[in-house]
């Protein structure tokens, strides 16, 4: 069954922890001294924030996280027919996770994040630097990838 991801980056963590732990009514299940992450059941979603990876606060990416490698491929087939700029980063190591993930932009560069997880990880993340599409996400985290919007920016 798949499960929505949502990735914030904030400027004060334990705040940020204080605030959607009461949002969700419950603690999170992965608390690092820069990340913490909800594996909410209602609604179901992957929930993750984060300091001190993000030039921008607010919306990183969003994602869909997948439980088989059957979803994986079927969703994977879904962003290959949305005839758009696809990054296929592979195996790699992202927010305390062993995961397999693919990226893309939405047409207004809205990023979007396909993985399965393995297992966990030691280190926030060791793949490539890469810079994300949309003026929502920061730059230099593991979790945003090198794609190039339609249209760039004004200002």
């Amino acid at each position: 069954m798949k499960r929505m991801h949502v990735h914030v980056g904030v400027e004060n963590l334990d705040a940020s922890i204080h605030f959607y732990s009461t949002l969700f009514g419950s603690d999170p299940a992965v608390t690092k001294a820069d990340y913490a992450k909800w594996m909410l059941d209602d609604p179901r979603v992957n929930f993750a924030i984060s300091s001190g990876h993000h030039a921008i606060k607010g919306i990183e990416h969003l994602g869909i996280q997948v439980e088989s490698a059957d979803e994986l491929a079927e969703v994977y087939g879904r962003l290959k027919d949305a005839d758009r700029p696809m990054l296929e980063e592979g195996a790699t190591t992202c927010c305390y996770a062993k995961s397999e993930k693919s990226w893309i932009a939405d047409p207004d560069g809205v990023v979007w994040e396909t993985f399965l997880t393995h297992g966990n990880a030691t280190v926030y993340g060791d793949s490539p630097t890469l810079t994300a599409a949309s003026l929502a996400a920061g730059s230099g985290t593991c979790c945003a990838p090198a794609l190039q919007p339609e249209r760039k920016a004004c200002c």
